[in-house]
Formats: C-alpha cells, sequence, structure tokens
C-alpha cells in the first residue's frame, strides 16, 4: 500500500452509490522467471485455433515505478505466448475508478482490470468481475499466499482478484531524538510492540512546539481525503477491542459504537487536542525533515528517503519498530490485484496473464523490480532482505498480526465514515459520541442501498 492509495480518493467515495504470471506449473518454485501456464480447461483455448492470436486489454491505475515492472512482465509473457498478444493501458490516477465504472456500465471494459483490495467486493457484488477459485485451484498455488492476503480478496466466499503485492504499516522513530532524551529504543520484535501508553509517553518527552516539532504522527499522510486516513485509522479502532461491522457485514450499529471504539477514539482526540502531540496541519515531508519524532509508513518510505534525503539514514538518523498495539496488535493490511472482468472473451487466456504476474516466479520478478512487500510465502523466502532488519518487521508483523480492510460493497461508505469520523474527533475536537452516531448513520445508509 504505496503512495498509490491516492488512487483510492474522491473518485472510489464518489461512487459510493454504486456500491466503492504464471507459476513453475508446479509447487518447486521452477526457474528464475515466469514458466509457461496452462488454461483452467483442457484442449482447445476459448480462443478457438491455436494459430489465432488473442489480444487481451489490461488496465491499471498511472504509476511509474511500476509501469517499468508490468513492461517486463508483458515482455515475457508475450515470447513465451506468442499467440497471446496485452494491450497494457495505464490510466491516470484520479480518474481510474471513473473510467473503469463507465467502461462497465456501457460493457465495454478491459479483459483484465486493477483493483485496490477494497473496492473488490464493490465489483463482484455486480459482477462485473469473475471469481478465481477453480484457476486458482488449478494452477494458482493459493496456499502459497498469506492468509490476510486471501481474506482480503474473498467475497461471499470466493476469491475474486490475484494479488501483485501486500501492505502494512510500522512505526517510524527518530533516533537521534531518541538519544538526545535518553529515551529507551522501542524492540524490533512484532511480538514486543509498544504499547499507545508507551509511544504517547515518548511522544511527550520528544513534543516540542517552541521548535515547531511534534512528538507522534499517526497516520501516513494526515488528515486528507483519501483512503491512507482510513486505512491507518482502522487499525486503532481494531486495536483497542473494536470491530466496524457486524460479522455478517449487515450493521456497524453495536459495533462501531462500542466502548472499545469510543476508548480508541478518546485517545485519538487526546493527541490533538489533549497532549497536542500530534499535528493538524501535517508540514511537507515531516519526518524526514525532523518536524515529527514518531511516525508511521510503509516500505516503500526507504526508496523514497532514497531518493529524496539520502542524508537522513536508517540505523543513524531513524529507525523502524514494529506497529504500536493496545488490546490486542494489529497493523491494516491490503493492496492491489488483477482481476478478470465478466466480459471478457477470454478468461482462460486472461488468467494465463494473471498468473504469470502474480504466481509463483512472476511475485519474485515483481518484488525484485518494484520491492513491494509481497503477498506470497515463496517470494519471503527467495530473498535474504525479506528476512532482515528493516524488511523482516514487515514481513513478520503482516503475516502474524494482518488485517484486510471490510470486504463489503459498502466499503465506500465505510472509508468515508471512517475517515470523517477521526477527522471530526481529532481535527474538530467534535463529540465522539455524535461522532460515532454520524459515523454509524452513514455506513447504514450505504448498506441499505445495497438491499433496497
Amino acid at each position: 500500500m504505496r503512495k498509490r492509495l491516492l488512487v483510492l480518493s474522491a473518485a472510489l467515495l464518489a461512487t459510493a452509490s454504486l456500491a466503492a504470471c504464471s507459476n513453475d506449473n508446479g509447487n518447486d518454485g521452477g526457474s528464475a522467471s515466469p514458466g509457461s501456464s496452462q488454461p483452467a480447461s483442457q484442449g482447445a483455448s476459448s480462443s478457438g485455433s491455436s494459430d489465432e492470436v488473442v489480444t487481451l486489454s489490461f488496465w491499471r491505475h498511472d504509476y511509474a515505478p511500476e509501469a517499468a515492472a508490468f513492461k517486463k512482465l508483458i515482455a515475457s509473457f508475450e515470447e513465451s505466448h506468442p499467440n497471446i498478444k496485452i494491450d497494457f493501458q495505464m490510466i491516470p490516477n484520479d480518474q481510474y475508478e471513473t473510467k473503469i465504472r463507465t467502461a462497465l456500465a456501457g460493457g465495454n471494459p478491459p479483459d483484465i482490470m486493477a483493483l485496490d483490495a477494497p473496492t473488490l467486493a464493490s465489483y463482484a457484488n455486480q459482477k462485473a468481475i469473475i471469481p478465481l477459485d477453480d484457476y486458482f485451484a488449478k494452477d494458482g498455488n493459493k496456499d502459497d499466499l498469506l492468509k490476510p492476503v486471501v481474506e482480503g480478496l474473498t467475497f461471499d466466499g470466493k476469491m475474486y482478484a490475484a494479488p501483485n503485492n501486500e501492505g502494512t504499516i510500522v512505526m517510524f522513530y527518530n533516533k537521534k531524538m531518541f538519544e538526545e532524551k535518553g529515551i529507551p529504543l522501542p524492540s524490533k520484535n512484532v511480538d514486543e510492540a509498544w504499547t499507545w501508553d508507551q509511544v504517547l509517553d515518548a511522544a511527550k518527552k520528544l513534543n516540542d512546539p517552541a521548535k515547531g516539532v511534534y512528538g507522534w504522527n499517526p497516520t501516513p499522510w494526515g488528515f486528507v481525503g483519501h483512503e491512507g486516513a482510513p486505512y491507518s485509522e482502522m487499525a486503532f479502532l481494531w486495536q483497542a477491542g473494536a470491530e466496524i461491522l457486524s460479522p455478517d457485514g449487515k450493521t456497524a450499529k453495536g459495533y462501531l459504537d462500542s466502548a472499545e471504539s469510543k476508548k480508541a477514539l478518546t485517545f485519538w482526540q487526546n493527541l490533538f487536542n489533549g497532549d497536542k502531540v500530534s499535528p493538524k496541519e501535517l508540514p511537507q515531508d515531516a519526518f524526514w525533515n525532523g518536524k515529527v519524532a514518531i511516525h508511521v509508513d510503509g516500505p516503500f518510505a526507504f526508496q523514497y528517503q532514497e531518493q529524496n534525503f539520502p542524508n537522513f539514514k536508517l540505523g543513524e538518523d531513524y529507525d523502524v519498530a514494529p506497529l504500536w498495539k493496545d488490546a490486542r496488535m494489529i497493523g491494516t493490511t491490503g493492496s492491489w490485484g488483477m482481476a478478470i472482468t465478466s466480459h471478457s472473451e477470454h478468461p482462460d487466456e486472461a488468467w494465463q496473464f494473471v498468473n504469470w504476474v502474480t504466481g509463483v516466479e512472476g511475485s519474485k520478478v515483481w518484488y525484485e523490480e518494484t520491492k513491494n512487500l509481497p503477498a506470497r510465502q515463496s517470494t519471503f523466502d527467495a530473498f535474504q532482505e525479506l528476512k532482515e532488519y528493516p524488511m523482516n518487521i514487515y514481513a513478520e508483523q503482516l503475516a502474524k498480526y494482518g488485517h484486510p480492510r471490510p470486504v463489503t460493497p459498502a466499503y465506500p461508505a465505510i472509508s468515508e465514515a471512517i475517515r470523517l469520523l477521526f477527522e471530526d474527533v481529532g481535527l474538530g475536537n467534535a463529540d465522539i459520541d455524535d461522532s460515532l452516531a454520524k459515523a454509524v448513520k452513514k455506513i447504514e445508509d450505504g448498506i441499505a442501498t445495497l438491499n433496497p
């Protein structure tokens, strides 16, 4: 989940009313590059003659660091599958969701589409994408996928997308500031994550209003109007022992407005309005510029630091530790995957490409090219750097404590409700009970639109 979370912004929320590489053909890891994949059905493919060239359209949001990886995988796929061509289109971030939904409504979507995990249920509920369970059962190596990954891509008992990678966030802290204040450093063991109170205690000591330094920024991009905010904020609710929806996904009442939620929101409110250790307006690159002592970020932050703040060194100026915890340890998960649309006339061939990119060997290529957090255990096992600090913290936290966002067609309403809830309580210092009541109503209204 990198800064491409910006994609799931106003375009997605505006659609709340609408709901919001193959492997090695075996299990032994195969060669160093993606191998050939067989279609789900035996014999002739859905394209007819084996000499016929099938062209598959594939749409994805525009994110330059990943475009090169896709182009490399497409080239290797087409070389291995001369009868299949990929028409790859990158769409600007702020236009992607709108263009996809417009194309679906018009009956002319691509064969393959990228989707962010929380949008999956909306598309699946509208039967815009097809379940991939039969394909995974044949040659998708589903057992290799991490449990939170599968949970986040499963709706109504069926899996509707194959993951490119996974995401979670951990605690970053300014090591020099900690040492200057004589504050013990957090443990790097994910089973020994600091509690909220431990982080707050350190933040109070690190807070320095006279120098414009805040002790703790609890959400990566501050109060923003995109998915990055609720992605991080939901963890506070879950860590306190709260739930957002009932187990059947039919109501938020009695769950989001629980005593556990009120505890999380009271703590959150205090960060911004009581102890005032958190910034209501986050300065640009606040952590990297020394304006925030404790931060939260994804693994993509390391590359960002190297490119933009090369003199701010990991291990010298800053370090990372597991995300904080309360009653329980939980880190939000979820990232981008690939789905096959129900309009595709060539689903078998589409699966061959999807599996080429997201399968056992394709996932290794994807990690080498992007350094995104893997969705497959075999990828974690294949790279020593993923077993060592700092990436091992992400890997272990994801595997042990990962928690996907609610998989429901009503997710756009949930995303907006959670974002506004935390904004009201943090920015506005609003009454918690009133704010929770508004959030519950927004979610209930979103659910009601699904069952008129």
